[in-house]
């Protein structure tokens, strides 16, 4: 008896491989930089791959923008989107592109919801309890049907027609709704006008010049495919407030959960890494000893008392020599000096030198209306004095600093003497920690960074 066996040819398995894509990110100084990215790559792995390649601090703060230029329209790209998808949808012929930047503002929500949802526009419907505190608020309304709604006048154009007008809108989860009839939400006066599904929401850059608008708190909805200006659906508010409640609650209408998530994921990481990086500072103090090395021999200090005396000595002394090094930049005695302040000034993250009021708050809304945001340039009126300006309630306002000479010595001041700093480093650093007269403490500034 013999047995025989079938030969079985089994198919060669082939592994995944993952296509890869050129895409190109412009900085905001107008540098670019090609990146060859595999088609899962996501906006945050982008950033994240950014701020490797050039050695940035990540401050969960760095965000990637889909900017139409020849629309006047730009958008927040959510972190978990895929970038090459979002460059399929572009038409070669239109000047598309990726902007990576600073946005403090990009969840702010999340920690002050009441700056952004004000009473004025945004309403609980009725399963939700009239005493929902606004921390509570967005977890009702990311994770129940019961959410609250987004309700305000609007401008308005319709399609084919340059003409705006004025018209009552109503956000609910399935959609955007206006009222035929003042400002009634009765279902009889409500008329669908379209949902969210197959749209990103963009702000309108240059409404007024561009497209008429009525005022210049513009944003729009586009259809995710190419085509020009016909196919979008385009608003103004009457205020920056209102804007920003609109289009942030149609991020999260659009995105859902997945915002939150991606809120929460660099939080998570940071701690993470903390909790890495506490155990392992603690393992390697244990080999530390203060050591003294003022004599001909150094010695090991076992007494903790002198150890932590020695410490604070050396940190005095430092200060003093810091303070005397700075100081002396600002000593009016020569050209030689003057130019140093000059430098030392440029040389600053914050300070933009010959940067106009337009453009500082251009550059403040480029990067967020987050209170504390802030930039220092030269002022444009006075001579040698400078100009702080900032963010505080959703606007930027902006406040001169100007010389004063006390006994031959220079200064600087905001407030007319009251408090006095002998150079813009100093200023900087002391309303970081202390308000004075301003609206409140300077927190992010701005700066112009390369890719």
């Amino acid at each position: 008896m013999s047995l025989y066996a079938r030969r079985v040819t089994l198919p060669a398995i082939t592994p995944l491989v993952l296509q890869k894509r050129v895409i190109k990110v412009y900085g905001e100084d107008g540098t670019s930089r090609a990146l060859e990215v595999p088609n899962d790559m996501t906006a945050h792995d982008v950033c994240q791959l950014l701020i490797m390649k050039n050695h940035y601090i990540d401050d969960h703060n760095w965000t990637m923008f889909e900017c139409l230029s020849h629309l006047s329209l730009e958008r927040i790209i959510e972190d978990h989107e895929l970038m090459i998808d979002i460059q399929s949808n572009w038409d070669m012929e239109e000047d598309c592109r990726f902007c990576f930047r600073k946005y403090f503002a990009k969840y702010q929500f999340f920690k002050k919801p009441e700056t952004f949802f004000p009473d004025s526009v945004v309403s609980c419907s009725n399963e939700v309890h009239d005493a929902t505190a606004y921390k509570d608020m967005l977890k009702v309304f990311l994770s129940t049907n019961a959410c609250p709604e987004v309700h305000s006048y609007l401008y308005m154009t319709e399609k084919g027609k340059k003409s705006w007008r004025k018209v009552f809108f109503v956000l609910r989860r399935s959609g955007l709704y206006f009222s035929t009839k003042g400002t009634s939400k009765d279902p009889r006066h409500l008329q669908f006008f379209t949902d969210f599904h197959q749209s990103e929401v963009y702000m309108l850059l240059s409404g007024k010049r561009l497209y008429g608008a009525q005022t210049d708190y513009g944003f729009c909805l586009k259809p995710n495919k190419t085509g020009g200006s016909k196919e979008l659906k385009l608003f103004c508010a009457d205020n920056e407030e209102s804007k920003i409640c609109w289009v942030t609650a149609i991020r999260l209408f659009k995105h859902g959960m997945q915002i939150y998530q991606n809120y929460l994921k660099p939080q998570q990481q940071s701690d993470s890494s903390r909790t890495c990086f506490s155990s392992t500072r603690s393992i390697s103090e244990n080999s530390l000893v203060a050591m003294d090395f003022s004599g001909h021999k150094s010695r090991v200090i076992n007494n903790p008392t002198e150890a932590l005396s020695i410490a604070l000595q050396e940190g005095l002394l430092w200060r003093r020599k810091s303070s005397g090094r700075i100081s002396c930049h600002w000593t009016p005695t020569s050209s030689q000096n003057s130019s140093k302040n000059i430098a030392l000034h440029i040389s600053q993250p914050w300070f933009h030198h010959q940067l106009s009021r337009e453009e500082a708050q251009k550059l403040i809304f480029q990067q967020g209306l987050v209170d504390g945001v802030f930039v220092l340039r030269d002022s444009q009126s006075t001579h040698k004095a400078f100009v702080l300006s900032m963010c505080h309630g959703q606007k930027v306002k902006h406040f001169q600093i100007v010389p004063v000479e006390e006994d031959g010595d220079q200064f600087f001041t905001l407030d007319n003497g009251q408090t006095k700093f002998t150079d813009l480093v100093q200023l900087v650093e002391f309303y970081k920690l202390n308000r004075g007269t301003l609206p409140c403490k300077l927190k992010h500034y701005c700066t112009k960074m390369t890719v």
